[in-house]
């Protein structure tokens, strides 16, 4: 059995939770076994139902400011216990170092096979928002890369978020493994579903449909999108904007004051993921200027749309995006930021030929992916056993 470990896992939606769901259900799609281990969310009953492989849970709490995120309390879960004891596994992959890392690392050692662990997020970045003590910072950091050392082999979604790893402290190998993206839909069906979404959220004809994607929290740089818009409003735009976080009702304050209220249109979270495409398909550029992402499963998921992404030269995520081949970047100015989204507005054919681009490279399908990791498992248990002595 191939074990997923992840702190986040649906209903929560954010990039790490939909790509550990994505390699428990394409797994299970290709014939192997494999279980979800993550902590118990509110609603998550639908979840178990529907899933076609095992999920599971275990108690929880929810982490103060930080909703709808929630810490791990396993050894307080007796059924889960008792289950756990009986996973026998043939490879453990955990998701995120934390709870559910420390479970896949008792794991791995009890049942003497590997453990995978791929590097998500900046987590320096979470760490010093919650805690304002370098020190305690400083710790923390050494501790998740502790946890990656233990590792048998340390993976991250994109190249450039080596160096975020290394300036971190760790020194070991590390192996690319892309993300992949359910969002594939044919160019007919994709023209069918903009017009229906755009007529929905009623954009006009002549305005330029802008589209966030993500957790609403400042780290987002979502500030800067805000601040950036508030220098163009005279412009014919509206900006959708999907997710939710801490730092909403501090969103909507700065909205008013920037007085982009009949520019701005919060639609909270959506679960449904076809309507999630569509609203992906509806837009002509997608704003994402953020400096906290390693490899944003958003903007895949826009590009496979035929979107494109504005997105910061600076910026870990933006390594996928040849300028203005497959996405558009900027310097981490607001005003060029600004100037960059009115002169797009003004070619829309320039934003069409880049977002078509976009689908066929940066777009890449989470079967395909699938079929990648499952050889690297292979690899991996063969040099685990050599390593061994198995």
């Amino acid at each position: 059995m191939i074990g997923i470990f992840n702190d986040n896992f649906a209903p929560i939606l954010d990039g790490v939770a939909l790509t550990a769901q994505n390699y428990a259900y394409w797994l299970h799609e290709k014939g192997h076994d494999v279980s979800v281990i993550t902590p118990y969310a509110p609603h998550s009953e639908h979840v178990i139902e529907e899933a076609s492989y095992p999920i599971y849970r275990f108690a929880s709490i929810p982490i103060p400011f930080r909703a709808p995120y929630r810490y791990g309390l396993p050894y307080l879960s007796p059924s889960f216990l008792r289950q756990w004891k009986k996973m026998e596994f043939e490879i453990v992959h955990a998701h995120c170092p934390f709870v559910t890392g420390d479970l896949a690392y008792q794991a791995a050692q009890k049942q003497q096979i590997p453990l995978v662990a791929t590097f998500h997020s900046k987590y320096r970045q979470d760490f010093e928002h919650n805690v304002h003590c370098k020190p305690i910072v400083d710790w923390m950091v050494r501790h998740i890369i502790r946890f990656f050392e233990k590792a048998d082999e340390v993976w991250i979604p994109q190249a450039a978020v080596e160096p975020t790893l290394r300036e971190y402290g760790y020194k070991g190998h590390v192996e690319v493994v892309e993300n992949g993206n359910d969002f594939y839909t044919p160019k007919p069906i994709i023209d069918a579903m903009r017009k229906e979404m755009r007529e929905e959220l009623g954009v006009l004809p002549e305005e330029t449909m802008l589209l966030f994607v993500g957790q609403h929290i400042w780290e987002k740089n979502i500030g800067f999108i805000l601040d950036a818009l508030a220098l163009i409003k005279e412009q014919p735009f509206q900006l959708f904007m999907v997710g939710t976080g801490y730092a909403v009702r501090d969103i909507k304050h700065k909205i008013g004051e920037l007085g982009l209220q009949n520019k701005v249109t919060l639609l909270g979270n959506i679960h449904d993921r076809n309507r999630l495409k569509k609203i992906d398909a509806a837009a002509d550029l997608f704003l994402f200027p953020s400096l906290y992402d390693n490899a944003p499963l958003v903007v895949r998921e826009a590009a496979a749309m035929h979107t494109p992404a504005l997105m910061l030269q600076e910026s870990t995520a933006a390594e996928v995006i040849q300028p203005d081949v497959n996405g558009f970047l900027t310097p981490n100015d607001l005003q060029q930021y600004a100037d960059r989204i009115v002169y797009l507005m003004h070619h829309p054919e320039m934003m069409a030929k880049v977002g078509h681009k976009a689908s066929t490279t940066i777009s890449r399908s989470w079967e395909n992916v699938m079929e990648e990791v499952i050889l690297r498992y292979r690899d991996i248990q063969q040099s685990y056993k050599l390593k061994h002595g198995k």
